[in-house]
This record gives C-alpha cells, sequence and structure tokens, in this order.
C-alpha cells in the first residue's frame, strides 16, 4: 500500500541540478520585468554604438570591442549611469534573449558571453563594485531606517551579483563541445577565485562577510538568497564537487601509503534500490482487523525478521510472521522494507517438499564492504585475553599466545578489514608533532585551495556557522515567523504588496520557492565545507563541527525534518512559464489561480529532495563516532522524527536515515528494538557493517554517560593545540630564543604607559625598595 502513495523517486543526487534550472533558480518571480529594463538598458546604448546590426551578428573583435566601451562606462561617478551600464552588461550575460529564438540559443550565448566577459577583466571590475556596494553606509542606513524592504532597496547588489552568478556558473560547468581556450579560461578563473592575488583574501571570505553583516543587522537590504547561490557555486568551482572530491580522497591515500578503498561510494548509491516505507496508523489498524478474523491462539513464537536475510527456514510456519507484525508499534519502521519482487530476488524461497539437505542461503551480496578499526580488534583482544588470561596487554595487536584457535581465526578476519582512514593517519602526525614540535621542526603545509580557504575563515569562523544557521532556521519551513527573527525575504517582496488573489498566490508562491532555494544552497555550501575540510585536514573538520553543534546545528536539522517530510518533497513552488530562460523566449499565457495551484507535473521537487539529502548527509558528519552528540539525537526524540522521513521512496535518502536510526539504536532500549524489528533488518540489509559493533543489543565499551563531555573536551583541546600550531605564527616563549646579555637586555626600550612616568616614583618606592630581597628563591626556583 505505502508503495502505491509513493514510487519510487527517479532522483539522481548530484553536485547540483541542471544548468537551466541553476540558473532559473537565480532570480523571483518578482523580479521579471527587470528582464525587460537589462533589454532596454542594452539595447538604447548597442544601437547608438552599432548601426542596424545584431549582438549575434557582429564578430569576436566587433564583440569585445564593445564590451570594452561597456567596462568604460562602469567607470562614471554617476550612480544611476553605472548602474544602466551594469544591467546591459547583466543582459549580454543573460543571453541576449531579445534577439533569441528558443531557449537552447539563450543557454548558449549566455555561455559564450560569459566566457568573452571573464577575458576581458568584467568579472575583475563587477568586483570592486560589489565591494564599494558593500561599504555603501548610505544604502545600509537608508533600508535600517525603512519599516518594511523591498526589492528596490538591493537593486545595484541584485545586477552585481547575478552577473557574477551567471559567470561562475556558466564557466564552471563543463560541456564536451567547449573550445580548448574555455578549458585554459576555466582554470585561470578557477585559480583567480581560489588564491586571492589583489586582496589578501579568497572571494569566498567576502561572500561570507556578507552573511554575517546581514544577519548581524548593520545590513538588512542584501539580497541574501543571490549571495549564498553565489558562495555556494564559489566553493562549488573552487574546491571541486563529489567526484572531485572522491578523486582527490584516492590520490591522498596513495600518497600516505594507505590501501585503496574497498569500493566507490558514489557508484554504491547510485545502484541501490529504495524500500517500501513504513506501513502507518489508519493501514495497520486496518490490516490487524482483516488478521484477527482468521487468527487462532497459540503460545508466541520467537521473533525471527532478521532471519530472513540470512537463511529461509522452508518449514517454519508461514502464518509465524503474523504475531510480528503485530507485535509491531502501530507507529513502526519499515514495514515491508523489501518489494515482494526484491525479497524474492534476494531469497530464493525451497520448496517444501525437499529434503533438508543444505538450506544456507545467502543474500546475493551486502552493498558495503565491511570495515574494522585498529581501536576495535584492541577491544576485541583485551576482552579475549581478561577472559582467558586474565590480564591484558595495552594496544598489543600482534601477540595471541594462551588465546584459543578461534580467537586467532577471529583476529585474522578483523584484520583483513582493517580500514585505516586518512583522518586516523593525520591524527596520529599531530600528536607527534605535538609530542616532539623542535626534532620534527615546520610541517609542510600544501598551499590547497581548501587550506587558504580554510586560514581565511579561522577567526571568524564561529560567526560565519551561527550566521548560516541562522538564515537556515529563518528559511526552514517549519520555523514560526517571530519578531526577532532575520527578515530573508527583502529580495523577493515588491515594493507594492499584492491586490488581487492571484498576485497573492503567485508571491506566495514565490516567497516559498524563495526559501527553499537558500535552504538548498547553505545544506549544499555546508556539506562541501565539512567534506572538503576532513579530506584536508580532520581538525578542520571538527573545528567547523563543533562550532556547528555550539550553535544547535542538531536540533535545528531535526526540527526541519519534524514535518510531512513527503509533502515537502513533492512541494510544487514553481511556476514553471514564468521560469528564466523560458519566460524570455515564449510569450506568457494567461496566468489563473487554477494554472498556479496545478503547478507542474513533476513527480516531485528536485530542490527539496537535495536539501533534504545533505542536510541528513550533515547530521551524519556531526555525529559520527560522536557519543557524546548521538546522545543529543536520543535526547531530542530523532528516532520517530526520522522513521518518518522513511515514506520517501530513494535509496540514498533512506540510506543516510537508516546511518543515524543506527547509531543510536543501542540507547533505545530493548522495547524499541523489538518492536522496530523491520527497521532493524533494513539497517542490516543497507548500512555498512562494522565487525564486533554492538548497535543493536547495547553492549558498547564505550557507551559510558559520564565519558562524554570529557571527551568533547579533550577534541576541543586537540582542535585549538592544532589551530594555534599550524596557524600562530608567534612560538611559545619556551621556543623562543633567550637573549643572555645583561648590557643588552637592561638597553631595551620599553613602551611604559603615560600615566607611568607620573606615578614611577611610587612604584619604585612599593614595588622595588620596599620588598625584600630573597636570594634563596632564586636558587629553589624551578
Amino acid at each position: 500500500q505505502g508503495s502505491v502513495d509513493c514510487p519510487n523517486l527517479e532522483f539522481e543526487y548530484g553536485d547540483a541540478d541542471g544548468h537551466s534550472a541553476e540558473l532559473a533558480e537565480l532570480y523571483s518571480y518578482t523580479e521579471e520585468p527587470e528582464l525587460s529594463t537589462n533589454r532596454r538598458c542594452f539595447e538604447e546604448d548597442f544601437h547608438a554604438q552599432v548601426q542596424d546590426r545584431r549582438w549575434l551578428e557582429l564578430d569576436e573583435a566587433q564583440q569585445k570591442a564593445y564590451i570594452m566601451h561597456l567596462l568604460d562606462g562602469l567607470e562614471v561617478v554617476n550612480r544611476d549611469k553605472r548602474l544602466r551600464v551594469a544591467r546591459a552588461i547583466l543582459y549580454l550575460a543573460q543571453g541576449v534573449f531579445g534577439d533569441c529564438d528558443n531557449e537552447g540559443d539563450v543557454l548558449h550565448w549566455s555561455r559564450h558571453n560569459s566566457f568573452l566577459l571573464y577575458r576581458l577583466g568584467t568579472f575583475t571590475a563587477f568586483l570592486e563594485l560589489l565591494n564599494m556596494e558593500i561599504d555603501n553606509s548610505q544604502a545600509c542606513s537608508s533600508a535600517l531606517r525603512k519599516p518594511a524592504i523591498s526589492l528596490a532597496d538591493s537593486t545595484e547588489l541584485r545586477v552585481l551579483l547575478s552577473v557574477m552568478y551567471l559567470m561562475v556558473e556558466n564557466i564552471r560547468v563543463e560541456q564536451e563541445a567547449d573550445p580548448p581556450e574555455w578549458k585554459t579560461c576555466r582554470e585561470t578563473f578557477r585559480m583567480e577565485l581560489s588564491f586571492p592575488v589583489h586582496t589578501e583574501e579568497p572571494f569566498a571570505l567576502l561572500l561570507f562577510t556578507m552573511v554575517t553583516k546581514f544577519c548581524s543587522g548593520h545590513a538588512p537590504h542584501f539580497p541574501m538568497k543571490k549571495v549564498l547561490l553565489l558562495l555556494w557555486k564559489v566553493l562549488l568551482f573552487t574546491l571541486g564537487g563529489f567526484e572531485a572530491l572522491q578523486a582527490m580522497k584516492v590520490q591522498k591515500r596513495e600518497e600516505l601509503g594507505l590501501p585503496p578503498l574497498p569500493e566507490d561510494s558514489i557508484q554504491v548509491m547510485r545502484s541501490m534500490r529504495a524500500a517500501s516505507p513504513p506501513t502507518y496508523s489508519i493501514e495497520l489498524m486496518e490490516q490487524q482487523q482483516q488478521k484477527r478474523g482468521h487468527r487462532s491462539r497459540r503460545p508466541l513464537v520467537k521473533q525471527d525478521s532478521l532471519d530472513i536475510y540470512n537463511e529461509r527456514d522452508p518449514f517454519k510456519n508461514d502464518e509465524a510472521g503474523v504475531d510480528e507484525e503485530e507485535n509491531d508499534d502501530v507507529d513502526s519502521g519499515i514495514e515491508g522494507e523489501l518489494d515482494l519482487m526484491e525479497r524474492d530476488a534476494i531469497i530464493p524461497v525451497m520448496p517444501a517438499q525437499h529434503p533438508p539437505i543444505e538450506r544456507v542461503s545467502f543474500p546475493k551480496g551486502l552493498p558495503w564492504a565491511p570495515k574494522v578499526r585498529q581501536k576495535d580488534i584492541e577491544h576485541f583482544l583485551e576482552a579475549s585475553r581478561n577472559k582467558f588470561i586474565g590480564f591484558t596487554l595495552g594496544q598489543d595487536t600482534e601477540t595471541l599466545i594462551g588465546l584459543p584457535r578461534p580467537i586467532h581465526e577471529s583476529v585474522k578476519t578483523l584484520k583483513q578489514h582493517k580500514y585505516v582512514s586518512i583522518s586516523d593517519v593525520q591524527i596520529k602526525n599531530e600528536e607527534e608533532l605535538e609530542k616532539c614540535p623542535m626534532s620534527l621542526g615546520e610541517e609542510e603545509v600544501q598551499e590547497t585551495p581548501c587550506e587558504i580557504l580554510y586560514r581565511a575563515m579561522l577567526y571568524n569562523l564561529p560567526q560565519y556557522m551561527i550566521a548560516l544557521l541562522k538564515i537556515l532556521l529563518a528559511a526552514a519551513p517549519t520555523s514560526k515567523a517571530k519578531t526577532d527573527s532575520i527578515n530573508i525575504l527583502a529580495d523577493v517582496l515588491p515594493e507594492e504588496m499584492p491586490i488581487t488573489v492571484l498576485q497573492s498566490m503567485k508571491l506566495g508562491i514565490d516567497v516559498n520557492r524563495h526559501k527553499e532555494i537558500i535552504v538548498k544552497s547553505i545544506s549544499a555550501l555546508l556539506l562541501l565545507l565539512l567534506k572538503h575540510f576532513k579530506l584536508n585536514h580532520i581538525y578542520q573538520f571538527e573545528y567547523v563541527s563543533q562550532h556547528l553543534v555550539f550553535a544547535n546545528c542538531i536540533p535545528l536539522i531535526l526540527k526541519f525534518f519534524n514535518q510531512n517530510i513527503m509533502s515537502y518533497i513533492t512541494a510544487k513552488n514553481s511556476i514553471s512559464v514564468l521560469d528564466y530562460p523560458h519566460c524570455t523566449v515564449y510569450d506568457l499565457p494567461e496566468l489563473t489561480a487554477e494554472s498556479l495551484e496545478a503547478g507542474d507535473n513533476n513527480q516531485f521537487c528536485w530542490r527539496n529532495l537535495f536539501s533534504c539529502i545533505n542536510l541528513l548527509r550533515i547530521l551524519n558528519k556531526l555525529t559520527k563516532w560522536k557519543h557524546s552528540r548521538t546522545m543529543m539525537l536520543v535526547v531530542f526524540k530523532s528516532a520517530p522524527i526520522l522513521k518518518r522521513a522513511l515514506k520517501v521512496k530513494q535509496a540514498m535518502m533512506q540510506l543516510y536515515v537508516l546511518k543515524l536510526l543506527k547509531i543510536q539504536t543501542k540507547y533505545l532500549g530493548r522495547q524499541w528494538r523489538k518492536s522496530n524489528m523491520k527497521t532493524m533488518s533494513a539497517i542490516y540489509q543497507k548500512v555498512r557493517h562494522r565487525m564486533n559493533d554492538d548497535w543493536a543489543y547495547g553492549n558498547d565499551i564505550d557507551a559510558r554517560p559520564w565519558d562524554f563531555q570529557a571527551e568533547e573536551c579533550t577534541l576541543r583541546a586537540n582542535i585549538e593545540a592544532f589551530n594555534s600550531r599550524r596557524y600562530d605564527k608567534p612560538q611559545d616563549s619556551e621556543f623562543a630564543p633567550v637573549d643572555n646579555c645583561l648590557q643588552s637586555v637592561l638597553g631595551q626600550r620599553l613602551e611604559l604607559p603615560e600615566d607611568f612616568h607620573y606615578s614611577y616614583e611610587l612604584w619604585l618606592e612599593r614595588e622595588v625598595f620596599s620588598q625584600p630581597i630573597r636570594w634563596e628563591e632564586l636558587l629553589h626556583y624551578q
């Protein structure tokens, strides 16, 4: 029944949506009239310069000459003239749609013009203008005085950010037909954005500063959606997307001499199938009533819902499953998490009349290779030695004397699946550098875009994280409009509020779409930051993670999921006829309330499903191997919220939900596990196995509540030690060379406060002459 409500979602996860969809999301529907304003500004100037010709008819030299003329126009003092020229350049970046017949042409010319604009230095010119606008105190103060901020307050900023976004997005996206000079251009642009040349900071930092300035209330007119979209795309372009990240990970493992990864996680997830969603209250009650009609009383049978994944007992009473169904909670986990077809494919059922020869029929293979940490092997040997010998050998994993044969076999199997992560190597190196700072000397840090970004972000990183989460909270569909929350609608609300019902509906859709795009960009950029910092250095990742946790990221994401997630994923907050580039080349049909209500005919909303997966991945990154944070999931009662999210039939989303349920299973109690055996078996089937992991039983050595706070404090101390060692250049005084010459020490000039000159005699009397000199203290001083 569940699969009728929600069919399998044909969703392919990637770095971003399709090219035209990503460009369309830059504009809100209330900005649509500005498209014709841009066109008018361009055509007035163009026809004055070039007689009786269209842009598409000019050769490249003439196009370059005209762009240079426009760039000269940006140098004028008059703001209005500058804005008109900026609008003309924006029209070029939008693909001179007035001369095009279809959407494909618009997108083609948009890319062509973006490369041309970049090669002539447009991005640098716009960067200077953006800096001027950010520092424009007049615009800030007038926006602060207004009771309601609208689109008009951010006109200049929106034009500048739109041009920059179109250039970044068009140049970032690779296509097979790109000429070689475009490829060179792309690499140069990536370098320019990653490694600051003229300024002291990378471009992404300027955008982060805009975000914090907006959240502090000093610049409420900043168009936040455009800033966040541009920031996300700049990070995606400079740091690299998920596939680039995977390649970097493989390369880094090679450099560190680690064995290759057991599998490519992106490919495994793409080949996974979704499980059927849970059956919920009403359906379950109906099923139970039907079953009660033909059910005979018999003693309780042991639950064996996990057995179907190991081996099928053909002689077991077929009705044994009925009790298990009824023992499940009403709001139980994934009911029938496999379709019947899928179940038959995995477990070949043996006909009952055959004699029981060998009835072991395993699944065709679990999707993930099991992993074992060094720590797991140590724990296993410690327990075994305590049991059989009565004492332990610390971290020695080689000596097996006195242990029985099966333990030898177990250790051998564990070592076969041992996985050493890049993080383990980095932590070990860091410990050695802390221990022997003099003998090991300075560490060589590779100047990657990621390293430069972290160094630039380091000192204001807590503020950046808090600001992003504040905006995420304001954009979440579950948050109520409070008076103290920030206004993120400054760049979507028109100057004149709607009068008719149709206008109100259109604005309502626009506002919801605007919020969804903000959630999408924040979730994507946070995930990118976490993944890249983790690869670059584990303590950089931990620093960002810890500040996200301190800023209440965990309850915020759970609050986001505490809604009808199916309706969020299938929301139709878009009007396809108003989307760019469609609206630029086709006449708009008459919009009616019915056509707005019907929306598009898509099965789901790509950006919302993308946001949900990203937020789940962030939550996984924050809580993995952190008992204190896992306890936060338990305390905030995340299990029922996460189980509801399993209704979405999309394999990747279900995988991350099941991972989050797996880590907290041991804390949820036996009753929960007993009544959610279907969820437990889905975890077994879809999530990676960690040998010796007691996730299902709760006998874990690490599960000691009193250690949680200490664990977080130790981590914090390690992060601070790492940051001060690598980024605080003045070394500690105990390592600084000592001046032993009395003359030079006494001859040093000391900066003394002004009032000291008036009271130095008093100071001498009190601190020097009246104090007896205790020479013996010099001898005892360590």
